[in-house]
């Protein structure tokens, strides 16, 4: 029994080795017997989210982007406040990192979107988000006419929150919020003309409504008050009308436009080294304009000022008609052409109306008869911040206006150049950065420019060493940089043809080369992934005071119109502000409102029957 003990003692011990070799072979571990091979350390999984920090006004969306490192799965679930999807009390987020805020604020006025990667959940990255009220969109009053003195008004519109109050040519009535489209207020009138009627969202991003007015007469009877004086002059008046006019120190757009941004404290972008070595090896500031001509045509980009006494001009469409403003707009026929006198390439014609403060520009450009023949045409105001709509062309591939990005002598002559100017590159991605809407690719390496992408002077380079006039034009580069615009050479960058100009001095900037400057940090940066999405302009009525006239009758259009950046009428009338406008037609017109914002563009029609 004891010899029976001993043999399975032993065989099960021959057992066991004979295992514990097959085991060691399988698994390829070449150390001692038996031993199991070291387990790898997992791999370290990161996740950013951009843009951090941001802020969203209430009821907007905002698209979000995770970078996922450290794993091949990029997949991650989006949350807010750490619940998937969000909720409605703090806002949602969909499955491709879209963010829509709430309606109403939440208290506190801050959340946070997270993005947790599926590959291991304890990886995640995050971005806070401070939450702003609604801006308020004014669209009636009601009565529209009181008697000075002790007055009621209605209010309506849309984005009223709590707290909003109606001001009276800038001074606060006592205000009772009924709902977010409607508002009641009360107080006195006691000026006797036509005052603005505002609404003020309060705080957190406190905000006014554009204007309705409000006609106050007076109580006194007998004869009626005198006209009100006429309004204040817009700032643009001081242009000088004329081919190359003087801006007499107006500066298009209000400060805090991005053409208009102090970015000299900015930080640099992470990848501007690679993006500035795209570019090539030292490639030289070319200054795209200058005095004479060159190869038979003028260097650079002309501009006119016109006024009132231009009128209203056709513009047909050869290109880009559906990405494109409607006319009529004030551009003479014989506005200079990019290339003239042998118009080539862009033939860009820009066109600032002084006034109005409107700017025009075309692009492929000719007239033709008594109407314009354009590739392109776009409208800016140049006293608000215009967004075209995103993926829009508009005279220019990035989406942008063009004039606000030249180099003009007139104000190199008066020491400063107050805003950023418009350059060049051979390539670009599909992608585009604010204040870019627009992409027109030729490449897809990582490191090619999105449109928009700025590029700044380094603080450390030596200006000291320039004339007065190209010291004027670096020191621009230094504190708002330039802006990538469209693809063209190198390092070009643009402005107006000017007699007073000494080509031979602009030249010597081809010393200060790309490696002098540094990329903006660029957040957000758009593609086809993450394009913004929102509402389009909503027009509630467009209508006609009379739709059976006889021949050269006045005809008042009037609208209500809400969430619209700019407004055009065509035929006759063009670009427009306000609610209404009068029209005199010669025959039966049918007359059409375009409503245009970031997110698209709304029409309505009226049909006037001429007799």
């Amino acid at each position: 029994m004891r010899r029976i003990l001993l043999f399975l003692v032993l065989g099960a011990a021959l057992f066991q080795a004979d295992c514990a070799g097959t085991t060691s072979g399988s698994s390829g571990n070449h150390g001692s017997p038996g031993t199991p091979p070291p387990t790898p350390p997992p791999a370290s999984i990161t996740v950013t989210v951009a843009p951090n920090p941001v802020t969203v006004r209430a009821g907007l969306t905002q698209p979000f982007t995770a970078t996922v490192t450290g794993s091949a799965n990029t997949s991650v679930t989006w949350q807010v406040n750490s619940v998937t999807g969000g909720a409605a009390s703090t806002g949602t987020i969909s499955s491709t990192g879209v963010y829509t805020a709430p309606a109403t604020l939440p208290s506190p006025n801050t959340v946070t979107v997270q993005a947790v990667s599926m590959a291991s959940s304890s990886a995640s990255g995050q971005s806070a988000v401070t939450l702003w009220n609604p801006v308020p969109v004014l669209a009636a009053i009601s009565p529209t006419s009181v008697t000075e003195g002790a007055i009621s008004i209605t209010v309506t519109g849309s984005n009223f929150v709590s707290g909003a109050q109606v001001m009276l040519g800038g001074s606060a009535l006592t205000t009772t919020f009924s709902s977010s489209t409607q508002l009641q207020a009360t107080g006195t009138a006691s000026t006797v003309g036509t005052i603005a009627v505002t609404v003020m969202n309060p705080n957190p991003g406190s905000s006014v409504s554009s204007a309705v007015n409000l006609q106050v007469t007076s109580s006194g009877g007998g004869n009626p008050p005198p006209p009100p004086p006429p309004p204040p002059p817009l700032a643009c008046s001081v242009m000088q009308p004329g081919q190359g006019g003087s801006l007499g120190g107006f500066v298009p757009f209000p400060a805090d436009n991005l053409w208009n941004q102090d970015i000299s404290s900015a930080p640099v972008d992470p990848n501007s080294a690679a993006l500035i070595a795209f570019i090539g090896a030292g490639i030289g500031l070319h200054p795209d304009f200058g005095s004479g001509e060159y190869a038979g045509s003028i260097i650079g980009i002309p501009y006119e000022v016109v006024d009132a006494t231009q009128g209203p001009v056709t513009i047909n469409f050869t290109e880009y008609g559906d990405e494109s403003d409607p006319g009529p707009m004030p551009i003479p026929l014989n506005a200079p052409i990019e290339g003239d006198p042998n118009p080539s390439g862009d033939q860009h014609v820009l066109v600032l109306d002084n006034s109005n403060c409107w700017l025009y520009e075309l692009y492929n450009a000719s007239p033709s008869g008594s109407a314009w023949n354009a590739g392109s045409a776009a409208v800016w105001d140049l006293t608000a911040d215009e967004q075209r709509p995103y993926t829009w062309t508009s005279a220019d591939a990035a989406g942008l206006p063009i004039f606000p990005g030249l180099a003009r002598y007139d104000e190199v002559a008066a020491g400063a150049i107050n805003h950023a100017l418009r350059f060049t590159l051979n390539s670009s991605i599909a992608a585009f950065t604010p204040p870019a809407s627009h992409w027109a690719a030729n490449s897809t390496n990582p490191n090619a420019a999105p449109m928009g992408m700025r590029l700044r002077l380094k603080a450390n380079f030596d200006i000291s060493g320039y004339s007065a006039t190209n010291q004027v034009i670096l020191a621009a580069l230094k504190k708002y940089g330039m802006i990538m615009a469209d693809n063209g050479s190198n390092m070009y960058i643009s402005g107006a043809p000017d007699a007073r100009w000494d080509n031979d001095d602009l030249h010597n900037l081809d010393g200060v080369t790309n490696q002098d400057f540094d990329v903006v940090e660029m957040n957000p940066i758009y593609t086809a992934a993450n394009i913004p999405s929102g509402a389009p302009p909503v027009i509630s009525s467009f209508t006609a005071s009379s739709q059976s006239v006889s021949a050269g009758a006045a005809v008042t259009l009037s609208w209500t119109v809400t969430g619209a950046s700019y407004l055009i009428v065509s035929p006759d009338i063009g670009a427009t502000r306000g609610t209404s406008v009068v029209v005199t037609p010669s025959q039966s017109t049918t007359y059409t409102i375009y409503a245009t914002n970031a997110f698209g563009r709304t029409t309505a029609t009226v049909n006037i029957t001429v007799q």
